[in-house]
Formats: C-alpha cells, structure tokens, sequence
C-alpha cells in the first residue's frame, strides 16, 4: 500500500509514502469529519490511497485571488 498526495486543483503529485507501515493516525486523518474524508481521500483498486490537498503554488494562487475560488476548476 502507498499513500500518494496530490493537488486537488493541478493534480501535482506532492509526495508519496510506500511503506504499508503507515497507518492513518500517523498521517492525522482520523480528524477528519466523514464529509472531509469523502472529499480529501480516494481508495484505489491497487490498496493505494490518494489524498487531495492543495499545493504551496495554489494555495499562493488563491489566497491572492480569493475571486477564483467561485470557479469549478480555477488552475488548470
């Protein structure tokens, strides 16, 4: 199993973990709520897990234009 983090809004692959040693407490995603894990978290097919989040770049990109957040996809 591996966990991959990607940028939800450039699909920038952000890092990846591929020891099946990790366990989700580890990487602090028991706090999130059920609706948050729906929406940040994917279960491949494979065992891998992919988290969404957003990258430095986009999180820059939106905190100076806070205008484009309204858009369904504002970075690609």
């Amino acid at each position: 199993m591996a966990v991959n983090y990607v940028c939800r809004h450039c699909s920038m692959a952000l890092g990846r973990f591929e020891s099946s040693e990790v366990a989700e407490y580890r990487l602090g995603l028991q706090f999130l709520t059920p609706e948050e894990r729906k929406r940040i978290i994917a279960y491949n097919s494979n065992g891998d897990v992919t988290v969404r989040v957003i990258c430095e770049y986009c999180s820059q990109t939106l905190d100076a234009h806070p205008e484009l957040a309204l858009l369904s996809n504002p970075l690609q």
